[in-house]
């Protein structure tokens, strides 16, 4: 097997130091030939801890080192910046989530890495989760039967949220009904992010419709002890969490969801998944060898093995593009919905709306150029949380 020269842009605190530990365990498909970091002091420090070469400019790592796969792990602004340019040396593209704040940004990417011969993947983890994993062999043995309604809890990322039903349900959304508002933050729990002051908080609902009469009620709430959550209801059974319940009223019986776990040359991996139903239903990791740890850096490897095979033997990357935008494109229809005064909106969408004109405008003002001009950005810090958050309230 050939490994593929991979670069890495963007070597953050999160994220991007998880996605530099999963691609130096995969030695078998890349060489980490280098990372592009612009601050200088961060680049030379990450190049040093993860033994590459490090770049503070982008186009020039492509010009050096001629990669074959180049790995985005910066805030999703610079998404199609990045792109273009690798697609443009000929490199193939996976990108961080989600794909792009509007549908023209995301379209430029799916053009120009067309036009170029190249690969486009979109890093989405939640519905590679092992415990994802799970629930759809769960679904697809029929235990819980029919699926007849879903609950989608998501205090930020809810295309993450979106992602995992969408892949349960294996349909797309028919329509779109959001509400939102704002409460206000008590002076003393008043706080900054991202550089702004927060006096007060977003929240926002929805009633979306999906092709197979399936509603799931959304909700993005202001604040709340509750972590991010969902439920998927069937006529036989409901999977509520890392929980299957069978059978209903007193009959009805819990099966926690089970983590076991090995050793693999000293370090702690995950074994498998289950729950002990008559039969188990098990999901086993199959990247034990690799010293693959935990639920999330199972969808990390699944990502990065998928890509290889997508790029060696030419064939369609795993998730891709159009499922990307699909989940990004229910949030942007869910805002949509609540401007234009709380009315249905027909899916997908066909025109460009308000938020994302909102988006494009606020991007211009942000970084001092257009989302087109991508070699005036290529030098950009992109801040977390971008123009999703100084438009919507986003991340």
């Amino acid at each position: 097997m050939k490994p593929l020269r991979l670069a890495v842009v963007g070597a953050g605190t999160g994220r991007g130091q998880s996605w530099l530990s999963t691609v130096k365990k995969l030695t078998d498909h890349y060489e980490f030939c280098a990372l592009c970091e612009v601050d200088e002091q961060r680049a030379q420090e990450n190049a040093q801890r993860w033994g590459t070469r490090a770049y503070t400019d982008f186009p020039t790592l492509l010009a050096e080192e001629q990669p074959e796969v180049v790995l985005c792990a910066i805030p999703p602004d610079g998404n199609h910046v990045v792109t273009h340019l690798a697609a443009e040396a000929g490199a193939n593209v996976i990108v961080e989530i989600p794909i792009a704040p509007t549908r023209p940004i995301a379209e430029s990417m799916v053009q120009v890495t067309q036009q170029h011969g190249v690969k486009l993947e979109v890093a989405e983890n939640v519905y590679r989760w092992a415990s994802e994993r799970l629930k759809q062999k769960i679904v697809a043995t029929g235990l819980i039967g029919q699926i007849v309604h879903v609950r989608l809890w998501y205090l930020t990322g809810s295309y993450h949220g979106f992602n995992a039903i969408r892949m349960l349900l294996g349909r797309e959304a028919r329509r779109v009904l959001g509400y939102t508002g704002k409460v206000p933050i008590p002076d003393d729990l008043a706080r900054r992010y991202l550089g702004q002051e927060v006096p007060e908080c977003v929240w926002v609902s929805a009633v979306i419709e999906f092709a197979n009469g399936v509603v799931c009620l959304y909700e993005m709430p202001p604040s709340g002890h509750r972590s991010n959550f969902w439920e998927i209801e069937g006529t036989e059974g409901q999977l509520v969490g890392p929980e299957l319940y069978l059978g209903t009223g007193r009959d009805r019986q819990r099966f926690p969801f089970h983590f076991e776990y090995a050793t693999v040359e000293g370090g702690r991996v995950l074994d498998h998944v289950r729950v002990d139903t008559d039969p188990p239903v098990v999901w086993e990791n199959p990247f034990k060898r690799y010293q693959i740890a935990d639920d999330d850096e199972v969808a990390r490897a699944q990502i990065m093995l998928r890509f290889h095979q997508a790029v060696t033997e030419d064939s369609a990357p795993e998730y891709g593009a159009e499922n990307a935008w699909r989940d990004q494109e229910l949030c942007i229809a869910v805002r949509e919905s609540a401007l234009r005064g709380n009315v249905w909106l027909e899916l997908p969408l066909t025109e460009l709306t308000e938020i994302e004109r909102r988006l494009q405008e606020a991007y211009r003002e942000l970084y001092g150029h257009d989302y087109r001009d991508v070699r005036a950005l290529a030098q950009t810090a992109f801040p977390r949380g971008g123009v999703r958050w100084t438009v919507a309230r986003w991340l």
